[in-house]
């Protein structure tokens, strides 16, 4: 490869970087804050209306079978319609349902929303995973991915920060500081929507703003990462059946309910164990945001770097189950909010690595479809683990037995992890 030839590769990469992946990781805060924001409501808004830990779990989970039913219908519209249009629409839909769970009064408009929200929101993440692997070769998607996935842990960042001012809004226009906080956190969806119709392209053959050389570079050397992965299957659906792929859906089963079941309540379990007043359990969920994207950003580079992604799965995977498992030991407060810190950056970092692995088994063309079934079937214990988690707390008390359970699912992901690593290995 000549100096010109490198040349034209960074130029082309920091462009399309530069183009895409500050408007996509916006619109992941926006989705990722909406999720799991009603775990700051939850305390007042719980009390208010009268829910017991089961209905909070019941509805908060409910949010992931709709999402999951939907995931793999709405990434065939993407690939077909187009990303800038679908997103758009996606964006527009589940802002709206996100303000509209300050109406709810009664469980079952909490259940109703919550599913609605879930509906909305499916096929926004694995179709932006999709729409990078049209713009970013293979030795980089690592480190795209982890550009944009960071806004997940930046959610927290936000949340944590204005979190407390918006609850102190109570009573403002008649409204209570949990309905202010749905509403204003809602809002930039709908707004951001409108950014994406102008700004997002649908492929590199759209790119006004690249030069004729960048484009003819950039198509040339994605098509000959296809071409590298092998043919496709006939059928799309049938690379879903691959023992990789299925392993890969357990894993993402095993780690995300958990950590949903964990995250949904993590601010009441924060202030039981540390004494933390509400506003200071923001900032320190607003800190444990600052390592998980330190956390996440270091994996995607990492991975990169050594052109590995198993163990830059497995390890941090592993590393969540201890901080875990301290956590359920009932430490010092002083330990709890460092361990919290931990595995908050390690969490992160599976998230950065996990969607690395779907393009090293699947042909691009399958990967829409293989993501999305990823996805959404992984959504299911995010489902089951926030249920059975409020009806432990309602039955025991407390959310210890929960927290004890929590380190097993993460290792078993690990060993799982393991597992396929070795089966590659042997191909």
């Amino acid at each position: 490869m000549t100096a010109l030839d490198t040349e034209l590769e960074r130029s082309t990469l920091r462009t399309v970087a530069w183009r895409l992946l500050p408007l996509i990781m916006l619109g992941y805060l926006a989705s990722y804050m909406d999720r799991v924001n009603i775990s700051f409501a939850a305390p007042t808004m719980n009390a208010q209306l009268g829910f017991t830990a089961s209905v909070y779990g019941f509805g908060g989970g409910l949010f992931f079978i709709s999402y999951a039913i939907l995931e793999i219908p709405s990434n065939l519209a993407l690939a077909r319609v187009g990303a800038r249009r679908w997103l758009a629409r996606i964006m527009i839909t589940w802002g709206l349902v996100a303000m509209s769970m300050a109406l709810v009064r009664t469980d079952w408009q909490f259940y109703l929303v919550r599913f609605l929200l879930g509906a909305a929101e499916a096929g926004f993440f694995p179709g932006v995973i999709y729409y990078l692997s049209l713009w970013f070769p293979r030795a980089y998607q690592g480190r795209a991915i982890s550009r944009f996935y960071i806004a997940a842990p930046l959610a927290s960042v936000v949340m944590g920060a204005v979190a407390g001012s918006l609850l102190g809004l109570n009573g403002r226009l008649g409204l209570h500081g949990w309905q202010w906080l749905l509403i204003a956190e809602g809002a930039p969806a709908v707004i951001l929507a409108f950014v994406f119709l102008k700004f997002l392209p649908d492929r590199p053959a759209n790119a006004a703003w690249l030069r004729p050389e960048q484009r003819a570079w950039l198509e040339t050397r994605i098509a000959a990462d296809n071409a590298a992965v092998g043919a496709p299957d006939h059928s799309q659906f049938r690379a879903l059946l691959r023992p990789a792929v299925i392993a890969l859906v357990a894993v993402n089963f095993l780690y995300l309910g958990p950590y949903y079941a964990f995250t949904l309540s993590a601010p009441t379990i924060l202030k039981e164990a540390t004494g933390l007043d509400a506003a200071h359990v923001g900032y320190l969920v607003a800190a444990g945001g600052i390592t998980g994207a330190i956390g996440m950003a270091f994996i995607g580079w990492s991975s990169d770097r050594m052109r590995e992604r198993y163990l830059h799965l497995a390890i941090p995977l592993g590393l969540v189950a201890v901080c875990f498992a301290i956590l359920a030991a009932g430490p010092a407060p002083a330990v709890v909010m460092a361990v919290f810190l931990a595995m908050m950056a390690c969490y992160f970092a599976v998230g950065g690595s996990m969607w690395l692995t779907p393009s090293e088994v699947v042909h691009p063309r399958a990967m829409a479809v293989t993501v999305a079934a990823i996805n959404s079937l992984g959504q299911v214990g995010s489902f089951l683990f926030p249920w059975l988690w409020g009806v432990a707390k309602d039955r025991t008390g407390g959310f210890h037995l929960g927290l004890t359970l929590l380190p097993v699912a993460f290792l078993s992901a690990a060993v799982i992890v393991m597992g396929l690593r070795r089966a590659r290995r042997r191909a």
